[in-house]
């Protein structure tokens, strides 16, 4: 529905404040009170309300946006249970919704603005967004706003329109102003809405700027943008999985009818990835037709339109669809849109690449085009070497709990180069683009060397390096970003994320050997060693390594511990194979996984069963129920297995198990 001119509070519809106090919300939802901004102070709000909580995995189980919002909120708990009962945001009349900071982190899910939109909320009150999760507001018509406009709001004004778009750029502000993205587009086609190309003139440009100029349509080249510049471009490339896919093939009958067809589907593809193995998690059994029915549809979608289909054979994925496109098919310089927050891994290539939702998605696997604002970049300057013990995944917790808690990364692209880059592996790199998404950033980009292209090279049978190094797109001398950050990677010390968000984390204390001082000595009943961040060649041989070390001081997972290593793909199940490393595994009582997601989004082994349950985790985030009701911390994949034989959260030290002090 195309919003009016002017914006005002309907009499009769209420606002619901998403407190820090729970029981201020319980109130609001039963409707016993209603309060007002004036009597708030932004702090009593939340912050950092995620996706997962807005929709968690098992709400998505559900297509349609109608069914989706009976279940809004549902992800979060106190005390194990429902802070939002079945239908309570339905029921309770609101119009608009307010919270803290960074509303919207986490995962790309369009599933979270639909289920608030669609239980009636059409005003989207915050501190900051989370870009991911604004963009899919705006396409879906949702307005955004800040606190301030709330206080005149609920004064009684009435708001110009054009306050809640003016700080967009003129394709947001117009997809905005019709109402969402399918109508802005039908009208798009029928010609009432058109936009120059960009008039910036020659500068110098960062990566981003550089693969954006390079695919602007109706533009005569050379072509420069900068930061703002709103452009349509030519988009090279994406993927859906089995938890999204039946979305975009919904959307696209209810636009185009059941014969709708793509313009162009070769580098399109579908992923039987994140949901085959929800079966054999408790509580998960009564999900199985919704999850069947979400199965066939992508298939039926890959039939259809002639996307590439990596299925599952004989019930076992190929592969995580961030690791599969990285091994197969993304390339220097793409431009790589998918309907998945950890859609940024492509960037570890050079390509450009973030998630969008369903809605975003099927507009522009249609005709390959997508609309877009030019985003500001930040550049991370790596410098040194990582000290012995320390990984990739402690630099992005380092970069989380400075850089990104500061919101010095929100909705821009981090750039990564630097002489320390060269000393970090191809799949280390990737950590750095994947984890780019738990800072809030639109993507993460990083320098591509020779390292990087004989690792593509190698992985693509008939793919020459030359014809990869031609696509190479590299930062001009004098490119202009929004801030420059140093970061010694030899001051780097392991660090732990603790439960609830992964910009919580800690540094490992020299002091104290392998303990980390601040959260304490912290038994574990599991851990994880597997997703998109943490299940490649290079996590492989981390694990491999600690365990090795283990068995030859004659240790082995600690009992009451149950330590999974799921591989992220085919190609990297078989890289084990070869090491020998699934012999080290069995010998010291880890359980491995075949490919696929799982623990990661709650949908496979490794997940926790009750509140008191802790693990130590090699994922990317460990929101609420992330993965099982229990106590969940970030650590890098050679932590989370020392963790394992330890039996408590420490960082990895060589020879720390032939010590007396690691019992």
């Amino acid at each position: 529905m195309r919003p009016a001119d002017l914006v005002a509070l309907t009499p009769g519809k209420r606002v619901l404040f998403l407190t820090k106090d729970p029981d201020l919300v319980s109130r609001q939802l039963r409707g016993e009170i209603d309060l007002r901004m004036a009597d708030l102070r932004a702090d009593d709000l939340l912050d950092d309300i995620n996706t997962d909580a807005m929709t968690p995995a098992w709400a998505c189980f559900d297509y349609r946006p109608e069914d989706i919002a009976r279940n809004a909120y549902a992800g979060i708990t106190v005390e194990g249970r429902r802070l939002f009962p079945e239908d309570s945001l339905i029921r309770g009349n609101f119009e608009a919704i307010v919270s803290g900071l960074r509303k919207g982190v986490g995962s790309s899910r369009e599933t979270a603005p639909q289920a608030e939109r669609w239980s009636g909320i059409r005003i989207i009150i915050a501190g900051s967004f989370s870009p991911i999760y604004a963009r899919n507001c705006e396409n879906l018509g949702l307005l955004l706003g800040d606190h301030a406009m709330l206080l005149r709001l609920q004064a009684g004004a009435s708001i110009a329109l054009d306050e809640f778009t003016r700080n967009y750029d003129a394709v947001t502000r117009s997809i905005v102003e019709h109402g969402g993205l399918f109508p802005f587009t039908r009208a798009v086609e029928r010609g009432e809405v058109k936009f120059p190309p960009p008039d910036t003139a020659p500068r110098p440009m960062n990566i981003a700027e550089k693969i954006l100029a390079g695919r602007v349509v109706g533009a005569q080249a050379p072509v420069h943008v900068k930061p703002g510049d709103a452009v349509c471009v030519r988009v090279d490339g994406g993927y859906s999985h089995e938890f999204t896919t039946a979305q975009v093939h919904y959307f696209l009958e209810q636009e185009d009818g059941p014969d709708y067809r793509l313009d162009d589907p070769a580098k399109f593809a579908v992923f039987e990835d994140h949901l085959i193995y929800a079966d054999g998690v408790p509580g998960m059994a009564r999900f199985s037709p919704k999850i069947e029915v979400l199965r066939q549809m992508q298939r039926l979608f890959a039939r259809k339109t002639g996307v590439q289909d990596f299925a599952a054979q004989n019930g076992v994925s190929p592969g995580i669809c961030h690791t599969v496109a990285r091994e197969k098919f993304i390339e220097p310089g793409d431009l790589i849109q998918a309907t998945d927050s950890h859609t940024t891994m492509g960037g570890s290539v050079g390509a450009l690449a973030w998630g969008v939702g369903a809605t975003e998605y099927a507009a522009l696997v249609r005709s390959r085009l997508t609309f877009l604002q030019v985003p500001e970049s930040v550049r991370f300057e790596l410098h040194g070497e990582l000290p012995a013990g320390t990984t990739a995944k402690d630099v992005m917790l380092h970069i989380l709990a400075t850089h990104a808690r500061r919101q010095e990364t929100l909705n821009r692209v981090m750039e990564f180069g630097g002489p320390g880059l060269r000393a970090l592996s191809p799949d280390e790199r990737a950590v750095l683009a994947n984890m780019a998404t738990e800072c809030s950033a639109r993507g993460g980009i990083v320098e591509v060397d020779e390292r990087v292209l004989h690792w593509m090279a190698e992985r693509r049978p008939g793919a020459s390096i030359e014809s990869l190094r031609a696509k190479v797109v590299s930062p001009d001398p004098g490119a202009t970003y929004a801030a420059t950050f140093a970061i010694d990677l030899s001051a780097i010390r392991p660090m732990v994320a603790t439960p609830g968000d992964p910009a919580r984390g800690v540094p490992s204390d020299p002091t104290n050997g392998a303990l980390v001082s601040e959260i304490g000595e912290v038994a574990i009943q599991i851990a994880y060693g597997g997703s998109c961040t943490a299940g490649k060649e290079d996590d492989l041989d981390q694990y491999a390594e600690v365990m090795r070390e283990a068995a030859e001081a004659g240790r082995r997972v600690k009992d009451g511990v149950d330590f999974y290593v799921q591989f992220g793909s085919r190609a990297v199940e078989e890289y084990a194979r070869r090491k020998g490393y699934l012999d080290v595994f069995a010998k010291t009582g880890v359980r491995t996984i075949p490919p696929g997601c799982g623990a990661c989004i709650g949908c496979g082994p490794g997940v926790s069963a009750s509140t008191d349950q802790v693990s130590v985790s090699a994922i990317n985030r460990n929101y609420q129920n992330r993965s099982g009701p229990g106590k969940l911390y970030l650590a890098s994949p050679l932590s989370v297995a020392a963790s394992a034989v330890t039996g408590k959260i420490v960082a990895y030290e060589k020879g720390m198990f032939s010590r007396a002090d690691h019992p």
